[in-house]
This record gives C-alpha cells, structure tokens and sequence, in this order.
C-alpha cells in the first residue's frame, strides 16, 4: 500500500508540472529567442512545442490562433501544424484532471487503511472499536503456582479465586458471591502478572489480557466501546478471568483536570464501572487488575462490589528470595560452590524482576569466558555490573587518585565494622564502575523499623570517607558529594518527621506524602524560626557524627595504612579479608585467593567515592 501511494503521488506531480509548468508568455519568449523547432495546434487551440534541443517538449493550454500569432512562428522560422481530432483533447482533458484524480485516489487509500485498521476485517469502523485483549484459551497456560514465589500470602488469597473457578456451583448452592474484582498491588518487578496467569493456570479458564493503556483512544467513545466488546467476550466465556494491566492508565480519579481534557478517559471509566457492576454471579468472570500506584485510583472503582479485595505483591523477605532465585535457576547449570541461600541473605529489598536480572547477568559472564557452570565470582561481577555499571578498566586513573580513593573507601568500611548499629562490609574495591570511582558495598539487615542509633550510625558511615582524606592528606577533595547528600536527608528526617530532636520535640514539622512509587510532595508547616532551628539541628546531628567517626578513624590509624596498601595492589577485598585485615592477620598470595570463591553480592547501594 505504501508503494502505490508513492506511485501515485509522483503521477500527480508529474501531471501538475506538465499541466502547469509551460505558459502561453513562455512559448511566446521562445519563438522570439528561434529556439522552438515546431509549433502543433489541435482542434481545441492546445500547442504542443518542439524545442531545438534534442528532446525537449512542452504543453500549451489554449493558445490564441490569432494572425498575430502565425505572425510570430513564421518569423522565428519555426514549423507551424494545426490537426484535427479528439486525440489532443483527450491528452489535454487528462493533464487538466490529473490532479484531482490522484487527490480522490489519495482519499481512497485512506479509506481503505481505515477499514483494515486493527484485525483487517472487511468493516473497519466496527473492528476499531473491538476490544484489543490478548486472549488465551482454557489450559494453554502452563504456569501455576508452583512457578511463583515470594509471595505465599498473595498466593493462599488467591487459591479461594482457583477455587471458585473449578467448582462455581458448589459456592452458588450455598449463596455465596465471589469477589467481583481483584487489585494486585506491588512495586514494579514483584511478580503481580505472573501471578494472574497462574491463577489462570490453576483453574484451567480462560485469560482475557489486556493493559489500561490499550482502551483509551484519541477518539471519544472508542475506550468505552472497546470495554463492552471486551466484557461481552468474556460473558460468552465464563467462567474466565479478565485481567486488566496497569489499571491506573484508565482508573485514575475523576475530575481532576479542568477544561474535560479527559473526556475520552473518564468515558472509558465509566463504562468500566457500569460493566462491574452489571455482572451477575452466573456469569462467574472475576477481574484481576494490577498497578503500584492504587494511591491515584478512582474511589468508585475500590468500592465494594467492583474490586472486593486489594491483595498486596510487595518485595520478598529472604525465605522468598531464595524460592525466587531456585525457580530462576531451574534451567541454569550453577556450580556446586553456588549458595543460593547466601544469595537471598545479602540482597534485601530486591524483587522477583530484579534477581532473574541477576542470574541472567551471571550466565552471560559465564558464557563470555567459555565455562560450563556459573560460579560463585560469576553471580558476583553480575552484581556489580547490576548495580554500578560495567567496569571501566580501560580508564587511565593516576596513583595519587587511586590512593585517595582507596583511604576514602576504607574510612566507610571501617568506620562501618566498628560502629555498634552499622552494617557489615561485603565487598571494598577501588575499581571505577559507572560514575563512581571505587566503592564499599554494605552488608545490610532486613529491618521494619529504624532506631534512632541505627540512622546515627549511618550518617557516621556515610561521613567518614571525608574523614578518612582529612586525617591521611590533611585537605578533602569532592569524592563525599553523594555522601553528604545522604547524610543531611537521613539528618532532616530525624528532625522534621521523626521526632529525633530534643529540641523541637516530638512533632512533625514537615509532612511528605509518599506515593507507592517513593516519590514525594512536601508540604511544609512552620515558620521561619522553626526553619533556622531546623537548620542548626541538621547541623548538630552531622557535626556530632563527624567527630564520632573521627575519633575512631585516628584510633585505627595505622590500621587504615596496612589496608590501603593491600588494597593498593589487589584492587578489590571481600569483606572476610578486610576483617583479617583488621585483625592483624595475612592473606594468602593472589594467586590462592582467587581460587576461593568469593561471597554472594548484595544489591544494596553502595557507599561510593
């Protein structure tokens, strides 16, 4: 289709140039100047003109056959022919139509497109109004719950569903209604679709799918159109389970933009309730939607009746991690060293997403070194590459950078071994990966709760890097940017939202409403005093952990030395040879400890140089 309407355009423009490119005035011109050969006049006082030079013609629409005229050709002794006939009128009538005739082709192809538009069908109006759902048939899902975990207690509220869906008529005997919807709610990553498939793979139904986005339209009506074909579809095929992606593209509240900006959107909506409300317990289809931003949903839309029930997917503690990382590992050979169970302990926070990332970073290490097995140091580097970037080995780096970079990592990892509330050292290496220059990468806690010693110690962590270059060089440098950052925001915290200061108390002086996402919007209550009081606590907070740190720092000094020259020259420790270090011991040559496998990563940020 592309290439005929290319053809078409260039026959037009062809034709205009042709109709349009050659006037009366310019033949005039030419007779004067002797350059035309041959003057042919049809019956309709069209000219075709034959120029001296070799193949060049030209077209003249109606030109005067007046004495004047035949006055001028004979002078410029070029050859005069008059004929008669239709054929020049023909041609002529054409050139003159050409125009118009490609404009009603080019309208044409439109209409044509349109009616293909979506499926192809022979009626494109109807068809671009269907619903866009990707549908899969009753057992051509696989995937059960087995295939999904870290989230057991999603999975038992959703066995009620499966349930339900195998055997309708022993809860209809009993009067019972199935929820009518269900919200799966959980940061990106968590595993919500891959838990709604398996819950079509369980009750053997089958699986309308469809994202928010796909029902709204630059046309009006089209979104609510799409929500009742897809809603009859499913009527046709219960007991099924429709399941609407990234909700919060189509469910967002209502009348929140001025001016009916929206209308499309809110139509849509609309429809959606009403077909949630309008269903019959006969019908037994149950709606699974997901999103992780439920805080923007319409209310109508979380009422009881619509969605019964919000089933929380949140981020796996360390039992569901190692589950995930066993079922990711299935079809991947991992070498006997490989302790998964270590694997899940020092990657906290980190979902479904995030560790088939991981081991798919690892296998492709393994496979660009000719191995058969992943190992320990594969998993390792995979880390790494995940959280900080590739290594930038090729970077030119001069030995008094290096070395400024490695006493300010070994302040973070001492001060973080010696500080009560800290997190342990897993890894410390001055290899530049991404933007960072080197970096010591924690071994945090899964923890609910933190107490005020714990953020203390943070902060203390996060500073002494800075310490670390004032006590050894005596001036600092710019590598402690992103630590003070952290430091003051975990500082304004404990003042302004968490009661920690003894001098404004216990109340919350700055409300930050957090979104599912982590993003914020501040809203600020109090005045200008309150703010230079703020301030001065920030200031104390930090200051009295900087000379915390420093004291401990100076202590170890000579220890911080035997460390850095070590580091120096092996570039990376884990985080058990830096305790021997710290210990006084020896670590064996290069040579063996690279024969030992190294510890499993954590994915936690870094504190970075």
């Amino acid at each position: 289709m592309r290439k005929t309407l290319m053809l078409w355009l260039v026959i037009g423009s062809l034709g205009a140039a042709l109709a349009q490119g050659y006037s009366y005035s310019d033949l005039v011109h030419d007779l004067e100047k002797g350059a035309v050969r041959q003057v042919v006049i049809d019956a309709a006082g069209n000219a075709e003109v034959q120029f001296k030079t070799a193949g060049r013609r030209s077209m003249v629409t109606v030109v005067p056959t007046s004495s004047d005229f035949v006055q001028l050709v004979r002078k410029s002794n070029a050859e005069l022919t008059v004929r008669s006939g239709v054929k020049g009128d023909f041609w002529v009538s054409l050139l003159q139509w050409l125009p118009f005739l490609v404009g009603i082709g080019f309208m044409f192809l439109i209409w044509r497109s349109f009616r293909s538009n979506v499926s192809g069908g022979s009626s494109g109006a109807a068809q671009f109004s269907k619903s866009r759902a990707h549908v899969l048939t009753e057992g051509s899902i696989k995937l059960t719950f087995s295939d999904v975990a870290g989230c057991e207690e999603a999975k038992y509220e959703l066995q009620e569903v499966v349930e339900f869906l195998r055997n309708p008529e022993r809860f209809h005997a009993l009067g019972a209604r199935i929820p009518h919807g269900i919200l799966l709610v959980g940061p990106p990553g968590s595993g919500k679709t891959l838990l709604a498939k398996a819950v079509a793979g369980e009750a053997r139904v089958p699986f309308f799918s469809i994202s928010g986005s796909d029902f709204v339209e630059m046309f009006v009506g089209v979104g609510a159109a799409r929500v009742r074909d897809l809603f009859e579809q499913a009527k046709k095929a219960a007991p099924c389970i429709v399941f609407i992606d990234e909700i919060d593209a189509v469910g967002r509240k209502r009348g929140l933009n001025v001016g009916g900006g929206n209308d499309e959107r809110e139509q849509t909506l609309n429809q959606l309730l009403v077909e949630m409300d309008g269903f019959e317990s006969k019908h037994d289809i149950i709606i699974l939607a997901a999103t992780n931003r439920p805080d923007v949903l319409d209310n109508a839309l979380l009422r009881p009746g619509r969605f019964d029930r919000q089933v929380v997917v949140d981020a796996p503690d360390v039992k569901g991690r190692e589950q995930i990382l066993r079922i990711h590992a299935r079809k991947k050979p991992l070498d006997p060293s490989v302790d998964l169970h270590v694997v899940a302990t020092r990657t906290p926070g980190m979902v479904g997403a995030d560790l088939e990332n991981l081991l798919n970073e690892a296998a492709l290490i393994t496979a660009r070194a000719g191995r058969k097995r992943i190992n320990m140091k594969d998993i390792d580097e995979a880390a790494d590459r995940v959280v900080m970037g590739p290594a930038r080995k090729s970077r030119v780096i001069s030995d008094k950078d290096k070395k400024v970079t490695a006493y300010h990592e070994v302040g973070h990892a001492l001060a973080a071994e010696k500080l009560p509330n800290a997190d342990r050292v897993h890894k410390l290496t001055i290899v530049p990966r991404g933007r960072a220059a080197g970096y010591m990468m924690p071994m945090p806690e899964d923890r609910m709760h933190y107490s005020q010693g714990v953020l203390e110690d943070m902060i203390a962590v996060a500073l002494a890097g800075q310490v670390a270059e004032e006590i050894i060089f005596g001036e600092i440098t710019t590598g402690a940017s992103s630590d003070f950052q952290k430091a003051t925001n975990i500082a304004r915290k404990m003042v302004t939202e968490w009661g920690m200061s003894p001098l404004l108390g216990k109340i919350a002086h700055q409300v930050e409403n957090e979104t599912y996402l982590g993003g914020y919007q501040d809203a600020r209550n109090y005045s200008q005093e309150t703010a230079e009081l703020i301030d001065n606590e920030i200031k104390r907070i930090i200051d009295e952990q900087y000379t915390k740190v420093k004291s401990i720092l100076e202590e170890y000094k000579p220890v911080i030395h035997t460390v850095v020259e070590t580091l120096m020259t092996r570039e990376t420790l884990s985080g058990e040879e830096f305790r021997i270090l710290l210990k006084g011991g020896q670590l064996p040559d290069q040579d063996e400890s690279d024969s030992t496998p190294p510890q499993a990563p954590n994915l936690t940020k870094p504190a970075t140089n």
